[in-house]
């Protein structure tokens, strides 16, 4: 099955993609200078030079706006996932997109990380936060299924869960070693979910399943 082109968007809505975007990082941005209790939606709007009612159309809360740089990485992933080369394996398409949209950001800034990482710790931004990467996994697994013609769902709710934990556990272990690069570390995960975990369980051949006195599995 041929990729997916990933969808022409109009004039109109990239102008509000980017609108939704520049309100997102001003909210970041804003309430890591003073604390999230000490930022308005007001002050958040007069960051971009727009009304709070035009706020409201993006955002339903300031929480949401802090966290929606989350978010915002579903789009980039989404349109290079869809736009991997037709015949090529799925996890392989999956890797290369995760990458891409990691390598656009960069290797991060650890004291950035270590500041959003403690404002997020927060009780008031910890269930926004948790909601983002939940809608993230869920735009990821719906574009696996596309990608591969909508098999079984259940498998790519697995597959963008497996994904998503790897993208976790290659930031804490970047954030917790010193001189760690994260796009190698993630890298790594990837190729042994793909793969199976072969380092973790050496490689060892699945064991012939037990039989009954009928020779029939067990299972």
């Amino acid at each position: 099955m041929p990729p997916e082109e990933p969808p022409k968007l109009t004039l109109r809505e990239r102008k509000k993609r980017e609108a939704r975007r520049a309100l997102g990082q001003a909210a970041l941005r804003l309430t890591l200078e003073r604390g999230l209790e000490n930022v308005r939606v007001e002050d958040i709007a007069n960051e971009v030079g727009v009304s709070p009612r035009t706020f409201n159309n993006y955002f339903s809360s300031k929480e949401q706006a802090v966290c929606s740089f989350v978010e915002d990485r579903h789009e980039g992933m989404r349109e290079a996932l869809l736009a991997r080369p037709e015949g090529e394996p799925l996890w392989e398409s999956v890797k290369q997109a995760v990458l891409t949209q990691y390598s656009r950001e960069g290797e991060p800034d650890r004291a950035y990380v270590a500041r959003i990482r403690e404002l997020m710790g927060q009780l008031a931004l910890r269930g926004e936060f948790l909601r983002s990467h939940a809608a993230v996994e869920q735009v990821l697994a719906e574009t696996i299924a596309k990608r591969v013609g909508g098999v079984d769902h259940l498998l790519c709710r697995l597959m963008a869960a497996s994904v998503e934990s790897a993208v976790r556990v290659a930031f804490f272990n970047w954030f917790t070693t010193e001189g760690e690069l994260l796009l190698p570390t993630l890298e790594r995960l990837l190729d042994e979910l793909a793969t199976g975990m072969p380092t973790l369980t050496g490689g060892v051949p699945k064991p012939e399943p037990t039989t009954t006195t009928l020779g029939e599995p067990l299972c």
